[in-house]
């Protein structure tokens, strides 16, 4: 808006040194740029839709008595945060080093943070575009997400997932005893990523699912042998091996009397 009076004879906008309107006379070819008001009390023009583009001086020239005057304003954009690119869901082996990106853009400029959202609280790992882990080990999987905040709107909030790869390591094989002709299970638990495979032997000779009254189940960290009817040879030396394509363990495990 620009109020003028009834001294002021010619009346123009522009903006830097682009003249938009003189008088009802449109200079500007943008179809935007409309001439909203022009009274003895006011010289207004309206900008439909703006863009960041338009941000920037604009200018009421006015014309009294031969005296020229103007009455400059600062137009001011602002633009919501937005994330414009960010890293994939990435994965990686354990020790490796993992750099994640999230670009974004807005007016003013948005602050841009990444967490990461573990099942132990929720804690900031960087207040920067770029989050560089370094020797990353398997308690720093899961997802992490990044967050672009300015005052203008509501933030934009991305997640990556990174998932992180290592080797079997038996967390869990306990000695068990089982009376003859009673039911005994040995169990073994292994933690991996990949999650492991699983095998079962006894000195030498692997067992197979179904032999001689025994069964191998295995899903997910957990694989059990079950002797239905135990019996005095069934007693002994047992080895559960784990194994992904990272490498493998094996744990020795005795079924007794």
């Amino acid at each position: 808006r620009c109020t003028v009076d009834d001294r002021v004879t010619r009346v123009a906008w522009l903006n830097r040194s682009t003249i938009l309107y003189a008088g009802n006379d449109k200079w500007s070819i943008d179809n935007r740029v409309v001439i909203l008001s022009n009274t003895k009390t006011q010289y207004s023009i309206k900008i439909h839709n703006v863009d960041v583009y338009d941000e920037g001086p604009y200018t009421c020239s006015v014309q009294t008595d031969n005296h020229p005057k103007t009455s400059r304003v600062h137009l001011i954009v602002q633009v919501p945060p937005q994330i414009v690119n960010i890293s994939s869901d990435v994965t990686v082996n354990e020790g490796s080093s993992v750099t994640l990106m999230c670009l974004a853009f807005g007016r003013p400029e948005p602050t841009v943070t990444w967490r990461h959202l573990s099942g132990k609280g929720q804690g900031f790992v960087s207040e920067d575009e770029y989050l560089e882990i370094t020797g990353i080990t398997r308690e720093q999987s899961g997802e992490y997400e990044c967050s672009a905040v300015n005052d203008v709107a509501v933030p934009d909030v991305r997640k990556v997932k990174v998932t992180v790869n290592y080797p079997p390591y038996i967390s869990n094989a306990k000695n068990t005893g089982a009376s003859v002709g009673q039911k005994g299970i040995l169990q073994c638990e292994a933690s991996a990523m990949p999650v492991a495979e699983f095998q079962w032997f006894k000195e030498d000779t692997r067992l197979a699912n179904g032999l001689e009254g025994v069964r191998i189940e295995s899903k997910g960290r957990l694989s059990t042998l079950t002797f239905f009817n135990v019996s005095e040879k069934d007693y002994g030396n047992y080895t559960c091996v784990a194994t992904n394509k990272l490498g493998n363990t094996n744990a020795s495990i005795i079924l007794y009397g």
